[in-house]
């Protein structure tokens, strides 16, 4: 997409693109935000988070725009608050996906996540991600017995880029696994649901062609959603492959990249 032309759709991760180190959304940002859809356009937020940890960034951002949560599993409406769309991985291949990770990686600690719960097994260590949110213990056949949002795996020691190494051929044609941070976390959706599978149906919806959206990601969990569209921009301190895989590398999260960018895009008349 040409720089002079408006997008139709902007498309940005939160946590490590739009929100700073210290968890806020900046002023500058917010109001940044708030250009794209006088202007027509649509604001999509694009997130790893599921629908209970958004209330803050909704009440920041003013309750517009759409929100695709949980890597594409959860579709939230924050004009409307309220949940639209599910795609879960359903219990057989969470079942499947758990057996295998453990197999793979010994040590792993797992939990599923909900749209409004997290529960886990005995060894699952939650952490800054799950909002150090308190776990519910579950044995195996009903932590695995129901539809889940995605299945979440964190080791001892191992980084998230060496989960990901050892999850991805384990869970091949069982789920979809990616990380979205270094904490020593992987996180799986149901086979095929993407951040990038999710946008895609949303702008079909509304007949926006990948050429016509703009994306920002940090981590790799985003690669797929910037790869898709027609122009891909990362923070400056994103994931390598991050970095690798984009059109343009912008100013950092804690320097308000995403809104600088947006203020070019949405230029208000003089």
């Amino acid at each position: 997409m040409s720089s002079n032309r408006v997008p139709r759709l902007v498309a940005t991760d939160l946590d490590g693109t739009i929100v700073r180190s210290d968890g806020t959304i900046s002023p500058r940002t917010i109001a940044a935000l708030s250009r794209i859809e006088p202007a027509g356009a649509q604001l999509v937020l694009v997130t790893g988070r599921p629908p209970r940890f958004m209330r803050t960034i909704v009440a920041a951002v003013g309750n517009q725009g759409v929100a695709i949560c949980s890597n594409g599993a959860v579709i939230y409406d924050m004009h409307a608050d309220r949940i639209i769309a599910e795609q879960f991985i359903q219990p057989g291949a969470l079942a499947e996906a758990a057996g295998r990770l453990r197999a793979a990686i010994p040590g792993i600690g797992l939990a599923v996540e909900s749209a409004r719960e997290l529960t886990g097994d005995s060894r699952y260590e939650p952490g800054s991600w799950d909002g150090h949110a308190a776990v519910r213990r579950l044995p195996d056949a009903a932590l695995f017995g129901r539809p889940a949002a995605k299945l979440l795996g964190r080791h001892p020691h191992l980084s998230a880029d060496e989960l990901l190494a050892l999850a991805t051929p384990a869970l091949d044609g069982i789920v979809t696994v990616s990380h979205s941070n270094g904490t020593r976390l992987i996180e799986a959706s149901a086979k095929g649901v993407t951040k990038a599978s999710a946008l895609a149906d949303l702008a079909a919806g509304h007949d926006i062609p990948p050429g016509s959206v703009v994306a920002f990601g940090d981590m790799p969990n985003d690669l797929a959603m910037l790869a898709w569209a027609g122009t891909s921009y990362a923070v400056a301190n994103a994931h390598p492959d991050v970095l690798a895989a984009v059109d343009h590398v912008i100013p950092g999260n804690n320097e308000d990249g995403v809104a600088q960018v947006i203020e070019h895009l949405f230029r208000r008349p003089a």
